[in-house]
């Protein structure tokens, strides 16, 4: 299988959808509690700065997505944050490093200078190994920052890296 990530489509939203509300429904990673629709889910990837879907090059099957937004305004407009979803289906198969890596390119060639995770669930480990190796640098942990769906809470580790 040979990965290629571009950018979305309109052809790619119900893919996109798909695969944003299954992270949303496992309730482990992403603070969003609400379920993309049509209707919703084409209106928020359409207003980020950029998506992008990672996709099989032989059979065009779209394994996992990114978003790309400013992570503040005015002053620290600079600063951007992503979102990257993964299907489980496709989970252990380096789908989040191309996107991660994609996403850091796009972000720099968007005019942002730093990349910042504000909530990365401590025990998210896979994804903190991913963003370790390529040079993202944890700031601290916040205790019990996230609400896991479950009912606990977890600690959350924001995340820098500058472009």
């Amino acid at each position: 299988m040979k990965i290629k990530t571009r950018e979305y489509t309109v052809d790619d939203v119900n893919f996109m959808i798909h695969i944003w509300n299954e992270v949303v429904e496992e309730g482990i990673a992403f603070p969003q509690e609400d379920l993309l629709t049509w209707e919703t889910g084409c209106a928020f990837f359409k207003s980020q700065t950029y998506c992008s879907v990672a996709v099989d090059m032989d059979s065009d099957k779209i394994y996992g997505l990114y978003i790309l937004h400013p992570n503040n305004v005015g002053r620290c407009g600079h600063i951007c944050n992503a979102s990257y979803a993964v299907s489980s289906e496709s989970r252990g198969m380096h789908i989040g490093e191309a996107l991660v890596t994609d996403c850091l390119m796009k972000a720099k060639q968007h005019g942002f200078r730093i990349m910042q995770f504000n909530a990365v669930v401590s025990t998210n480990t896979h994804a903190r190994h991913l963003y370790e190796r390529l040079g993202f640098k944890q700031l601290g942990t916040i205790p019990g920052g996230f609400y896991m769906k479950d009912g606990h809470f977890e600690d959350i580790c924001p995340y820098y890296y500058v472009l």
